[in-house]
């Protein structure tokens, strides 16, 4: 694997593990609910960064569709390094305007992008898929640094975009009319991926009714591409039997199905067909057997099967997705009409079609996924989940961070808008409104041991739960396990996990694991408990005693400091 270079890479390496856990603060007038909730849709304002670190513990794994369009590094964008990175050079680079003179701007770009990525592959499910917009100026670059984050391995298409047809006119010698899309993939292993609907020039191919009234087309069974030669596939080649009356295909020679078939090339070379023999018997009566006029070949026949535009179901065929889209409706100035006609003005550069973000979500996300967009800008990400639910009345949910002061005006008035209704849209359901509603957050301050030591700064009981029982299992934190009174935070594989503390400095200084305490943690259930407490008084090392009392399986940490200890 080619190994990608840049200034400052060895500082941003493993940068992200050093980000601090900060509090999610919800902000109940901004948001479109009831009752603010972490496991709502999500709008979060604040550093991009410490916002995906904050969700790892409540949404690590969980995932199923990343779509990001961070700055493509024109030069012309105005973004400012931000990072705090512990480095004189990067330092030096903290907000400042990254512009067309910076001669390290794609090293910036890189260090901006490199941490971020990793925290993202956490949150990505397993089966998952995350989605870069990205142009000319730093693909190849982000190519190198996804295959080193992600596994080249795992490297599925680079989707080029027809995003301007008419052509940039700003573009300095040839007009640019296309974007790219980059795809990686938890693990290809896992990986289902979903087909698209078809487009009206795909329908107009099904010009065939059978009997049911139903449309099909006719597509060849005989290998056309790669691996065509019998010789590669030997055992998809074997002949199969036309009856010449009705055109009906047989996998047996008999009286009435008595015109030999062949996977032949029109220059007589043998083939295979794309079907093996078994798959051939059990559709057989989907195959259709055609005299096609070849040169040198004659009385020729092949074999077709009917692709039907509806299944047994009502529902449409898909189709594979390609690494070209040139629909009309990813023009980007489908973005920009989007803008006007929910704001009445043009008030966002460059937004993003939905359409476009819509496609990428039905490749892989089941109706029920959760979609995260940490580049959020106008907030195309969530009009895309809302209206997919619209149309097929899936229950997919959001995450939407955006850094930038406009995540309320712009990006969460938007949302607002559409989910409420936009009476002038021409779109009739954006009228009437999509539904939904989602809890908007502001970043908070860190979760910093220290202070909770020092009693400068303490968290709520929620929020430090949340942070101690991910670090120490890394596995999902779920508010709902909680129960304040008898100090249970949650049960992992391998713990149940106790949190002895308040947000009071005099607790925390007169609260101790104890023997007493000990017996109110109930029996062993084969699962070790894992105590929180900002000291003890209790020698576990004591079997005579812990014997004595019935206690089995009991391990302590100290506030703050043993967290980590646990997972290295």
């Amino acid at each position: 694997m080619a190994i990608l270079s840049f200034k400052g890479k060895s500082f941003v390496q493993n940068y992200h593990l050093a980000v601090k856990y900060h509090e999610l603060i919800p902000k109940k007038t901004k948001s479109l609910t009831d009752k603010v909730s972490l496991k709502d849709n999500l709008i979060i304002h604040g550093d991009n960064l410490k916002a995906l670190k904050a969700l790892l513990p409540t949404y690590a794994r969980k995932v199923k569709c990343i779509y990001i369009d961070p700055p493509y590094n024109t030069g012309n964008e105005d973004w400012v390094y931000n990072d705090n990175v512990n480095s004189p050079m990067m330092q030096e680079w903290l907000g400042k305007v990254v512009d067309k003179d910076d001669l390290t701007r794609s090293d910036k770009w890189l260090c901006m992008m490199m941490p971020r990525l990793k925290l993202l592959r956490e949150l990505l499910s397993n089966d998952g898929l995350i989605f870069i917009s990205i142009d000319d100026n730093e693909q190849a670059n982000l190519k190198l640094l996804c295959d080193e984050v992600f596994n080249e391995a795992n490297f599925i298409s680079k989707i080029t975009v027809q995003s301007n047809p008419r052509g940039s006119q700003a573009s300095k010698f040839l007009a640019e009319v296309h974007e790219y899309i980059i795809i990686y993939a938890k693990s290809k292993d896992l990986l289902k991926i979903k087909g698209l609907g078809k487009t009206e020039e795909s329908i107009s191919e099904y010009v065939y009714t059978n009997e049911k009234g139903s449309k099909y087309r006719l597509l060849g069974l005989r290998q056309r591409g790669g691996a065509w030669k019998r010789e590669q596939r030997p055992h998809m080649f074997f002949p199969l039997y036309v009856n010449p009356k009705n055109n009906t295909v047989s996998a047996d020679r008999t009286d009435e199905y008595c015109i030999e078939a062949l996977p032949k090339r029109p220059t007589g070379e043998e083939g295979r067909w794309t079907w093996s023999l078994e798959k051939v018997k059990a559709n057989i009566n989907a195959l259709v057997g055609k005299k096609v006029t070849r040169r040198g070949l004659e009385n020729f026949y092949d074999i077709f099967r009917k692709d039907f535009l509806y299944d047994e179901e009502g529902k449409q065929s898909t189709t594979k997705p390609k690494t070209i889209w040139i629909e009309k409706q990813l023009n980007y100035q489908n973005g920009r009409n989007e803008i006007k006609e929910i704001f009445g003005g043009d008030i966002f550069d460059y937004p993003k079609p939905s359409f476009l973000v819509k496609k990428a979500i039905e490749i892989i996300a089941d109706s029920d996924s959760l979609i995260l967009d940490s580049f959020a800008g106008s907030g195309t990400t969530g009009h895309a989940v809302l209206d997919l639910n619209q149309e097929d009345g899936g229950t997919r949910r959001f995450i939407l961070v955006e850094c930038l002061d406009y995540a309320d005006n712009i990006t969460a008035e938007r949302i607002r808008r559409i989910v409420k209704g936009v009476p002038s849209a021409r779109d009739e359901k954006l009228q009437k409104g999509l539904g939904s509603s989602f809890s908007f957050f502001e970043l908070g301050e860190p979760i910093e041991m220290e202070s909770i030591l020092e009693g400068s700064r303490l968290p709520t009981y929620l929020d430090l739960a949340r942070y101690v029982f991910y670090t120490a299992t890394g596995e999902e934190f779920l508010p709902e396990q909680v129960n304040e009174d008898s100090h249970f935070i949650g049960e992992s594989k391998e713990y149940e996990v106790y949190l002895f503390y308040k947000p009071d400095l005099t607790y925390l200084k007169s609260t101790a694991l104890t023997l007493d305490i000990a017996k109110t943690l109930g029996e062993y259930t084969g699962k070790k408990k894992l105590v929180f407490a900002p000291t003890k008084y209790l020698d576990l090392n004591d079997s005579e005693l812990l014997a004595k009392h019935g206690l089995k399986g009991i391990e302590y940490c100290q506030l703050p400091f043993e967290i980590y200890k646990l997972r290295e």
